[in-house]
């Protein structure tokens, strides 16, 4: 009689966690969902883009940085920063060399670097005439 108890339990124990996996791999999904849906800043920052490079391993993100020059001789402050869009990297490449103000979102507590490294995600450009 214990042999046949044993072998419903197993199916049980099988169930519950299969039911915690499943529960874990949802939380996480949604999780990684609102945190690249609400962003917890917006803004603008003007300078010159001196690098942008599609990188990574599996998840070929576009990462840039920025120069941000306050006033001529000054030390520039760097800005690094993330693109999603491929139509906006092409328009950042487009105006490579010129003074441009990027439009970006700053997403916290993104769980992975396969959205982006940085937690600023360009989402517009705009050139300086």
């Amino acid at each position: 009689m214990d042999v046949g108890s044993k072998k419903s339990v197993k199916p049980r124990v099988i169930l519950w966690v299969v039911g915690i996996l499943l529960v874990l791999v949802v939380g996480f999904i949604i999780y990684t969902w609102i945190t690249l849906s609400w962003s917890f800043s917006k803004g603008e920052r003007t300078g010159y883009v001196q690098k942008l490079s599609k990188t990574g391993w599996v998840c070929k993100t576009w990462e840039g940085e920025m120069a941000m020059v306050t006033m001529p001789g000054a030390i520039p402050d760097k800005f690094l920063f993330s693109v999603r869009d491929d139509k906006v990297a092409a328009l950042i490449n487009k105006y490579a060399g010129k003074r441009v103000t990027l439009v970006y979102e700053h997403h916290k507590g993104v769980p992975t670097s396969c959205f982006g490294i940085t937690e600023y995600f360009i989402v517009d450009v705009k050139a300086i005439e």
